[in-house]
């Protein structure tokens, strides 16, 4: 499931670390997109880590992921981000960052997604800001679904601005969250690949993601 419009698909070479990691940004938001599909949850009970910290929390998610069955992933889904009225967390970059929903920065996420011509599915209700959307957005701004394949200066700016700002915060919430299994081994990954992102544009350079 995709929460932003994509365009053709990009012509230039993507080089593989780009490549993966583009991947990576996606397999986290189709978790938080919507429930995992049986199908999903098999594939993620093969996948293998290496010896870093997030090969360790891949094969950690990969061992809860393969016990998992869809019915319950979609009551852990539903209880963490819609229950009866609201979910316990919302996923929301502007909530996250002010405490309230469609504040600035949902605004200036919307700016940026337009300097870059991504605009949200017609068939979308959820906010830009919602994180799976941010993911993906930053997912095609590096593999160059949306046209062009973006610099690392601006891919930087978009992480620095509407990324590394909150998420590692809801990361954490969602790892402690009560109603968290499966989201909270999702969690631990997507904890440790930000840390590699963040840590590669700092110093300019990036360590393997698998």
């Amino acid at each position: 499931m995709t929460t932003v419009s994509q365009s053709s698909e990009a012509t230039h070479e993507l080089a593989e670390e780009d490549r993966l990691r583009a991947q990576f940004y996606d397999f986290i938001a189709q978790y938080l997109s919507e429930p995992p599909t049986a199908e999903r949850l098999a594939a993620a009970g093969r996948l293998s880590g290496g010896e870093t910290a997030l090969g360790q929390a891949i094969e950690r998610f990969a061992l809860v992921a393969g016990r998992c069955d869809p019915a319950t992933a979609d009551d852990e889904y539903s209880d963490l981000f819609i229950g009866v009225g609201r979910g316990e967390l919302l996923p929301f970059g502007s909530y996250y960052l002010t405490g309230f929903l469609h504040e600035k920065p949902l605004a200036r996420l919307k700016e940026d997604m337009a300097r870059y011509g991504i605009v949200r599915r017609e068939d979308v209700t959820e906010p830009e800001d919602h994180v799976a959307s941010v993911l993906e957005t930053m997912a095609g701004l590096i593999d160059g679904r949306f046209g062009a394949a973006r610099s690392l200066a601006e891919q930087k700016q978009f992480f620095d601005a509407h990324i590394i700002t909150w998420m590692p915060v809801f990361f954490r919430d969602l790892a402690e969250a009560s109603s968290s299994v499966l989201y909270a081994s999702l969690a631990d990954v997507a904890l440790r690949f930000l840390e590699i992102e963040a840590q590669g544009f700092a110093f300019g350079t990036r360590e393997e993601v698998d």
